[in-house]
């Protein structure tokens, strides 16, 4: 596996911003106006679900912490071996993982930035998905994708991996309050979708990692899905480089108790702790590169300078 400082030196042979924004937007491309895809422009003044205010359009905004975030999020999702049969038997996860990242990524993206109607609109519509998503664990126990409980494991492994990685990369510092009114705000998301009893401060999301992990393990099919994912190839431009970067700065981010399930060893965290600092060293290149994404175009639907987001009050 390369080092992650061999990114860095790839990436500075060449105009670095530019090479950046296309390789962002090749892996994740961004529907625009008028496209079939979700209108980030339009109507003026909709400050959709959350708002420039909430800590939810700050941390979100961050995409060197949300990729690794989410990477970090769906290794603790195969922890749970509920969740991961849905993913299983129901996800075409082993041809087209890409896609699936793309999808979470378009939901996440527009739950938080969208007008109130479209974000709704996506959350309608995952709903109606789950309905369909049934069957049965390795050990006979039944699962559905609406679950309450299920949901709320997903939402809080994905929450807690966007702060985490906000915290880690984004170089900007976060008042004392401002994980609790994270935690607060996004449950909403996980509540319309139909969790229960959802974490909404720090102190919550730890007890309830606390209370789960009786139910976790990493068996056979967390493997074959891990190794699927550092495999995974982005169609970008040194594509192995920047997933093994991403992969392992998300790794820094997992808590004590899942990196001692996952069994990583002392060279693992090593790699970990050497690509969290190189991705934090880039971070601010990602972000100047970034500038017309859908966060600034949200923020320019309400009147608010993309600047703002950099800024807590």
């Amino acid at each position: 596996m390369p080092t992650p400082p061999n990114f860095l030196t790839r990436i500075a042979r060449e105009p670095v911003r530019t090479a950046i924004r296309h390789w962002v937007l090749s892996a994740f491309p961004r529907a625009r106006s008028g496209s079939g895809g979700i209108d980030y422009d339009h109507p003026h003044g909709d400050p959709g679900l959350f708002g420039p205010d909430s800590a939810t359009w700050r941390v979100h905004s961050d995409f060197p912490g949300m990729l690794a975030g989410g990477l970090a999020a769906l290794t603790l999702q195969t922890l749970h071996p509920l969740a991961l049969a849905g993913v299983w038997d129901h996800s075409n996860f082993r041809g087209d993982l890409v896609g699936r990242l793309r999808r979470t990524t378009a939901f996440v993206g527009g739950t938080t930035y969208a007008p109130r109607t479209q974000s709704e609109a996506l959350i309608e519509h995952v709903r109606q998905i789950h309905t369909h998503i049934t069957g049965h664990g390795e050990d006979g126990c039944p699962y559905a994708a609406n679950d309450p409980a299920l949901l709320t494991w997903v939402h809080v492994t994905e929450a807690y991996s966007f702060l985490q990685g906000y915290r880690r990369y984004s170089h900007v510092a976060m008042p004392a309050d401002a994980a609790d009114r994270y935690y607060d705000e996004v449950r909403r998301i996980a509540e319309a979708l139909g969790a229960c009893d959802v974490p909404a401060s720090e102190h919550a999301v730890t007890e309830y990692f606390q209370r789960i992990q009786p139910e976790l393990a990493y068996t056979e099919r967390s493997r074959v899905v891990l190794e699927l994912l550092s495999q995974v190839r982005l169609p970008v431009p040194a594509a192995g480089l920047s997933r093994d970067l991403f992969l392992l700065a998300g790794s820094a981010l997992l808590p004590d108790w899942a990196v001692t399930l996952l069994g990583r060893t002392s060279r693992q965290q090593r790699q970990a702790r050497l690509a969290a600092h190189a991705l934090r060293s880039i971070a601010p290149v990602f972000r100047a590169a970034l500038k017309d994404g859908i966060a600034s175009r949200a923020c320019r639907r309400v009147d608010m300078s993309p600047e703002q987001l950099q800024h807590w009050e």
